[in-house]
């Protein structure tokens, strides 16, 4: 009996959803039998109770039907058949026009807002920050534009980008979190169009940043942006400031041309392979850097000091309590680390770092060096170096040119691989520019594998560099990471079995990777997206950084070192910053931060301090580091 009841149920539903099938007439009919299943009963029981009303049958009929129309809008009116049809028909034609209506007023604010979720609407915004493109970039670009205007009221930033508008939205909201006073402004639409970009109103904004993908055709959508930009802004009398970035150096100046002579256009691979290898030689650099880009931290600025005009620069070390100065900025040329002797001009900008740009105030603190704990010795020496570089991408040859370009006589680059002969050529290649005083050599193994790391001695190298490879179209992205972290995995299983810390730097392309490596000590890590992120941040906030920032990252010029705390003060002495300050004056290097031996294992900040207070008083050990903006040091380059 059960199956039966379940049997002609199934055949109910079947066919009351096969009858529904048939179009919108049959839900109408539908509809309508339903309703007046309802409301006639309903306004038969109202008639019968009603005591005003007659007891004859056709009166109760009759205001049945009254309570009936009155329900459903359809008049109710009463008389012969004829007038009761047209006040039908008339309620009917009521109906349909309020219907119509109303359906076209819900679908005409359907449509708005959809167009508003689409992103379609014009941004009237002043002085925001456009950003053009979508890529991991994004996330820190927008965040430190968050920070950056976080004491500003009225900032905005737009986003466009070829995504959903809801999409972007929820994955900044999501990376980012909270964009405190900045409004955050999602816009949708191919960025190489000029059509589109006027969503973004860039003709308003206070800076134009182009973010580049981890593509093969990257560089040529950001050229492309870029001539959109000009396209979309012909007569603009002022043109927003860009900051654009390309990774192949190939395509520099095409982008300067499209974007024009004031833009900043950065060449992220050059950036990144100076990172990782100043990060091999001096391990922990990494930190430093990004502790300067970060808006979260202490960052640089260009002041006036009127005060110190016709002074020499080594004065300015010593001229302020709680910020540092590292060099001039005399026209549009930065002077990082200029000679103490040199005269500050009227027209000179000093470049500190400091909090913020209020920190900044003049208080001499050349009472506070002491002399007596100094250290007089000569610097430490440097020395040919042996480098162990596992894996290869498009970044490895600019890595090997800036090894060579410091690298002392007798100096070694050993690569596994096993990328083919295409992998072949280009150690080659780099092999012979690499000149006499740097060995290159190949060796082929899959350095995800625990037997090809064995037959290497990695505790005889100075630095180990892990990268990963290129992305491959039609592979998954976290590919080239899933294989670094492998190796990182076996690196530290050496380190542990073998008791003795590696000196390793490693390349990710997601900062969320960051969190799963296993590191030792001594490692480092450089999130090269991440870097120039920042990078474009800093920049947009003044590009007159961009200068300082280049010098900085140069492998010829004046850069970020971490030195030996013993060459400047006596190892035990308990003394001010002021003092080291001093006793890097006299090596013509500005000292701005050290790094705690006893804290390289702790985070966040793994034992750095980037500008101390000059009164600041600690005991330096053996271990530590002094953080200084200066030369490499070579035979006869420090007094």
């Amino acid at each position: 009996m059960v199956q039966r009841r379940t049997l002609f149920g199934g055949r109910i539903r079947y066919w009351f959803d096969s009858t529904l099938a048939r179009g919108a007439a049959v839900l109408v009919v539908w509809m309508a039998l339903l309703c007046l299943a309802v409301v006639l009963p309903a306004s038969a029981v109202l008639a019968w109770t009603d005591p005003d009303v007659p007891a004859s049958l056709g009166d109760r009929l009759v205001q049945v039907w009254r309570h009936t129309g009155k329900t459903l809008r359809l008049g109710g009116a009463t008389g012969p058949p004829l007038r009761v049809a047209l006040s039908v028909l008339l309620a009917l034609v009521t109906l349909l026009y309020v219907s119509a209506l109303v359906g076209l007023i819900t679908a005409a604010l359907t449509e708005r807002l959809t167009a508003l979720r689409r992103g379609r609407s014009t941004v009237l915004e002043e002085g925001h920050a456009v950003v053009l493109g979508w890529s991991e970039q994004v996330f820190t670009v927008v965040s430190e534009l968050v920070a950056a205007n976080a004491n500003q009221r009225r900032a905005a930033v737009v986003v466009l980008a070829d995504r959903d508008k809801t999409v972007m939205e929820e994955a900044l909201s999501t990376k980012v979190g909270h964009f405190g006073r900045t409004r955050l402004i999602c816009r949708s639409g191919p960025t190489t169009d000029p059509a589109v970009l006027p969503l973004a109103n860039p003709g308003e904004a206070g800076v134009v940043l182009v973010m580049p993908r981890d593509e093969p055709a990257a560089d040529a959508e950001v050229v492309k942006t870029l001539l959109a930009l000009r396209a979309a802004l012909p007569e603009a009398a002022t043109r927003p400031a860009v900051v654009a970035a390309v990774r192949d150096d190939g395509y520099h100046l095409a982008a300067q041309l499209a974007a024009g002579p004031d833009s900043v256009i950065l060449e992220s691979d050059t950036v990144t392979a100076r990172l990782i290898v100043q990060a091999a030689r001096h391990p922990g650099l990494s930190l430093v850097h990004q502790e300067l880009l970060d808006f979260a931290g202490d960052e640089f600025y260009l002041v006036t000091e009127q005060d110190l005009v016709g002074r020499p620069f080594g004065d300015a070390l010593l001229s302020y309590a709680t910020s540092s100065a590292v060099g001039l900025m005399r026209g549009d040329t930065p002077l990082l680390n200029p000679p103490p002797e040199t005269l500050i001009a009227p027209d000179d900008l000093l470049i500190v770092i400091s909090r913020d740009d209020d920190t900044v105030w003049l208080d001499d603190c050349a009472e506070l060096a002491e002399e007596a704990a100094m250290a007089a010795g000569p610097p430490t020496p440097v020395r040919a170096e042996r480098v162990l570089l596992l894996g290869w991408n498009r970044r490895a040859p600019l890595m090997v040119d800036q090894l060579r370009r410091r690298s002392r006589p007798g100096s070694v680059v050993d690569v596994v691989t096993d990328h083919g002969e295409a992998t072949v050529r280009e150690v080659a290649e780099a092999e012979a520019g690499s000149g006499a005083e740097l060995s290159l050599t190949l060796h082929h193994g899959d350095v995800t594998r625990p037997e090809t790391l064995r037959r290497l001695d990695v505790h005889s190298y100075d630095s180990v560099i892990v990268l990963g490879r290129d992305p491959v179209p039609g592979q998954s992205p976290d590919d080239p990471d899933n294989r670094t972290l492998v190796t990182l995995l076996l690196l530290r299983r050496l380190e542990e079995t073998t008791g003795r810390e590696l000196p390793v730097v490693t390349e990710l392309i997601d900062d969320r990777n960051r969190a799963l490596a296993p590191l030792g000590p001594g490692a480092d890590v450089i999130i090269s997206g991440k870097f120039i992120g920042l990078l474009m941040a800093q920049i947009s906030q003044n590009r007159h950084l961009a200068a300082v920032f280049e010098e900085l990252f140069s492998a010829d010029g004046t850069g970020v070192r971490l030195r030996p705390a013993t060459d400047y003060v006596l190892p035990g002495s308990e003394t001010s910053f002021a003092t080291v300050v001093a006793a890097a004056r006299r090596r013509h290097e500005c000292a701005i931060g050290y790094r705690m031996h006893d804290d390289t294992s702790t985070s966040p900040g793994y034992g750095v301090r980037i500008n101390p207070p000059k009164a600041e008083r600690r005991c330096w050990r053996a271990g530590d580091e002094v953080v200084v903006i200066g030369r490499d040091w070579t035979s006869g380059s420090a007094e």
